[in-house]
């Protein structure tokens, strides 16, 4: 999972009130906190509103793949308004995760399906069937596809987010916390397992 959003651009605006540097510094460290890998921002604006004794923080963002995020909180304290305001923001980005993931998710009862192995005989040089009792037992396996594969250092949870956004059957990684090689793969029931080699 991401640390922090490519740098999103940050806008801070304060009507009917002077902004400090801390009340915008809060607000903007507030917005870079956002640590979710989806959506991912790609710019973000805080209106702060002063209205007598209302403190009205509204936050808007405008995320990859068309996504806007907007929510906006009113209290005694802009303070405690930025503070709101953020945690509605990012429970509206789990949404929008947990969304994905279910959209990506095989329905019960799908998942990888198995085909019957049938073996043809071949032809030899001199363009003679051969006999099914010719027919070697165990054919000699062959290489199909060769795939080189970066290993990359993730941690647990990162790992299965990313196989839950491909249609790979496992992933291959090196474990962030532990430096071990791990394998995760999804069962047939829908939940996860690890294998360390």
């Amino acid at each position: 999972m991401q640390t922090a959003n490519a740098n999103p651009a940050i806008t801070v605006t304060v009507r009917h009130e002077e902004i400090t540097d801390s009340l915008r510094d809060y607000a903007t460290k507030k917005i870079e906190g956002l640590h979710l890998d989806y959506p991912r921002i790609i710019e973000a604006r805080a209106i702060l509103d002063v209205q007598k004794k209302r403190h009205i923080a509204e936050i808007i963002l405008f995320c990859a793949n068309h996504i806007t995020i907007e929510a906006s909180t009113e209290t005694e304290n802009m303070y405690a308004s930025i503070d709101e305001t953020i945690s509605k923001i990012a429970r509206r980005m789990r949404k929008h995760k947990t969304r994905l993931l279910k959209k990506h998710r095989p329905k019960k009862g799908e998942g990888i399906k198995h085909l019957d192995e049938k073996i043809f005989a071949a032809t030899v040089l001199d363009n003679h069937p051969v006999e099914e009792e010719e027919v070697a037992e165990d054919p000699e396996p062959m290489i199909i596809h060769r795939e080189s594969y970066k290993l990359r250092k993730l941690y647990k949870e990162e790992a299965i987010m990313e196989l839950e956004l491909s249609d790979k059957p496992f992933l291959a990684y090196t474990n962030a916390r532990r430096d071990v090689l791990q394998i995760v793969y999804r069962r047939g029931d829908g939940d996860y397992s690890i294998i360390e080699p």
